[in-house]
């Protein structure tokens, strides 16, 4: 690739990336490869994978948040409680039946981490409440179950 058509990419990368990504898709249908901005398309296909392990740690994120606010605060359980669990529990369902490869965040350590770390905020935020175990103290399938709630 030429420095003139590497600056080109660049300028247009920077400036508009939605036009950027279409010429990039016109590139790849036409076969041009040598014309393709490598840099940019590697950065962007990792990003897209980035993203959708961002949306689905935010998704669990905030379903151990009310699930915990559930456990520790029995005379404020609500519907409105339950229906942001089920709406979490469904969009957790949704990620993994579109990207199937984000159920092996089940089997990471530092995964589960980084989200009841996440969890435990968010739920000590909104209730005041300092008493959440260090960690996760249910299983993947409770948490999961549509019929489970976790008691005090």
């Amino acid at each position: 690739m030429t420095d003139a058509l590497q600056q080109q990419f660049l300028s247009t990368y920077e400036a508009d990336i939605i036009a950027w990504a279409t010429e990039q898709a016109r590139l790849l249908r036409e076969g041009q490869f040598a014309q393709l901005d490598i840099a940019h398309l590697i950065e962007e296909i990792e990003d897209v994978g980035k993203r959708e392990r961002h949306e689905f740690a935010s998704c669990m994120a905030v379903l151990l948040a009310h699930l915990l606010k559930w456990q520790y605060q029995p005379a404020r359980q609500s519907t409105s409680w339950q229906r942001t669990i089920k709406e979490q529990r469904n969009a957790i369902a949704l990620c993994i039946k579109e990207t199937p490869s984000l159920k092996t965040s089940f089997d990471d350590s530092d995964w589960w981490a980084g989200v009841w770390s996440d969890a435990v905020a968010r739920a000590a935020e909104k209730t005041g409440l300092d008493v959440f175990p260090e960690t996760c103290v249910w299983s993947t399938a409770a948490i999961l179950d549509s019929a489970w709630l976790p008691t005090n």
